[in-house]
């Protein structure tokens, strides 16, 4: 992309609702603008940002076994008066009622919904396990909605169900999610803690949190040092053995790792004193098994082996996408802008031309795009009539991982300079050894 030709929206003073970094730097860099309180407009560099997450989550579903669908934003609230949440549920709930006094609301989960289709589809144990997801925007109605698409009222959320015979086959599930938002979060280049969790308004016995440490974060969270040092890795995974899930759930929920709400003071204290942490969490996911809570009301049952009516265990697996800009910008900033991990980046590199207009930096320049787009790779060039200050300024605060800067004087020399945003560090090198760095880098040579 031409950035002369680009939609890209930079402010160069920081609005003044703006109160964390990841609000100050999507609203600068131009990938937001509010519509109204906790509502946004996702610009185009901020909807490609979006767009990288989505993908991630719906192939790391997939890989898991989990099958997409779409639910509408719209729901009947004669379902959750049937599963008893209607009015449970609060003031968070925005309630509508259509031209035929129809009582509805603006879903902010799919539970109920969920239990609906299930159960007017699926009749026999020989149809499970199943476990059905979307991606799809919600409703939140925050009493103070803050902190731009951290704690927005409209958001973009994957939210997935699973329906199992057994509980031990709904606790697989568990663990088969768990397994999957490990790789997914680290894939992004996040490091993202499961810490045990409550259940709140979605119910059940187990609950994990997957937390962002971030001085910004809403949750105050209690750990042992050692489990950010874990990392999943490459390690090959069959989602169908249930003891090699169980032996990674074993192996990250044994250090101590809890939010504030199920903190325990006594097992925090068997913790090392050098080890033990206390901070600041952003919520970025979080599973639930709540058995046969909703099936029971609403009468999801399957015909099973013996032939006896059952209600099935089911459990609710969400991850928070739009709030992922977020932390993802909150987790990798600098004083100068965002510096975007090489997995979610919008644009791969930006070419930044010190001299537009002078044949061979324009020449230089147009080889350097074209042989990265050859490569499969998507450069920002910026061929705008500017400054340099300016340009490295805009390249600073969109946070590309890698620039390109091509000069007359590095040109005669026949090099050009790549620079990485995360360490500052630059090297000289031919435009076509640029190209092939850049292409190694993102495993496209």
């Amino acid at each position: 992309m031409r950035l002369s030709k680009y939609f890209l929206p930079i402010l160069k003073e920081t609005p003044a609702e703006a109160q964390i970094a990841s609000h100050r730097l999507m609203l600068r860099s131009g990938m937001v603008r509010q519509a109204s309180a906790g509502i946004y407009s996702w610009l185009p560099m901020g909807f490609k940002v979006l767009r990288k997450l989505e993908n991630i989550v719906h192939e790391e579903q997939q890989k898991a076994g989990h099958i997409p669908l779409l639910m509408p934003t719209l729901q009947s609230a004669d379902l959750w008066r049937e599963s008893g949440r209607y009015d449970d549920y609060g003031q968070e709930m925005l309630r509508v009622t259509d031209r035929h006094g129809r009582d509805m609301l603006y879903g902010p989960t799919n539970e109920e919904l969920i239990t609906d289709i299930f159960r007017s589809s699926v009749r026999s144990y020989k149809d499970l396990p199943l476990t059905l997801y979307h991606i799809q925007w919600k409703f939140r109605d925050e009493i103070r909605p803050r902190f731009g698409v951290m704690r927005g009222r409209e958001f973009f959320m994957k939210d997935g169900y699973n329906f199992d015979l057994t509980e031990a086959d709904a606790l697989h599930a568990y663990n088969r999610h768990f397994v999957s938002y490990l790789r997914t979060y680290e894939r992004m280049g996040l490091k993202a803690i499961p810490m045990k969790a409550d259940t709140g308004p979605i119910g059940g016995d187990y609950s994990h949190e997957f937390l962002v440490l971030a001085e910004t974060g809403e949750s105050e969270v209690f750990y042992d040092a050692s489990v950010t040092d874990m990392t999943f890795g490459d390690r090959a995974i069959d989602f169908s053995d249930h003891a090699a899930l169980q032996s990674i759930y074993d192996e990250w929920t044994t250090p101590y790792a809890r939010t504030d709400e199920t903190h325990d003071a006594d097992l925090f204290a068997k913790v090392p004193g050098t080890a033990q942490r206390t901070s600041r969490g952003i919520e970025v996911g979080q599973i639930f098994y709540f058995g046969t809570k909703y099936s029971e009301p609403m009468n999801a049952v399957v015909i099973d082996e013996s032939g006896e009516r059952v209600p099935v265990h089911m459990g609710s697996h969400g991850i928070g996408v739009s709030r992922l800009v977020g932390a993802l910008i909150e987790a990798n900033h600098d004083e100068n802008g965002i510096i975007w991990p090489e997995g979610v980046t919008p644009f791969h590199a930006g070419i930044v031309n010190l001299k537009q207009g002078d044949t061979d930096a324009d020449a230089a320049c147009e080889g350097l795009y074209q042989g990265l787009l050859a490569k499969g790779l998507e450069p920002l060039y910026d061929d705008r009539e500017e400054r340099a200050g300016a340009k490295f300024a805009s390249m600073d605060l969109i946070g590309l991982p890698w620039r390109v800067t091509v000069g007359p004087r590095g040109l005669k020399n026949g090099v050009v300079e790549l620079t990485s945003r995360r360490t500052g560090e630059s090297e000289e090198m031919s435009p076509q050894a640029a190209i092939d760095r850049i292409a190694q880098i993102y495993g496209r040579a």
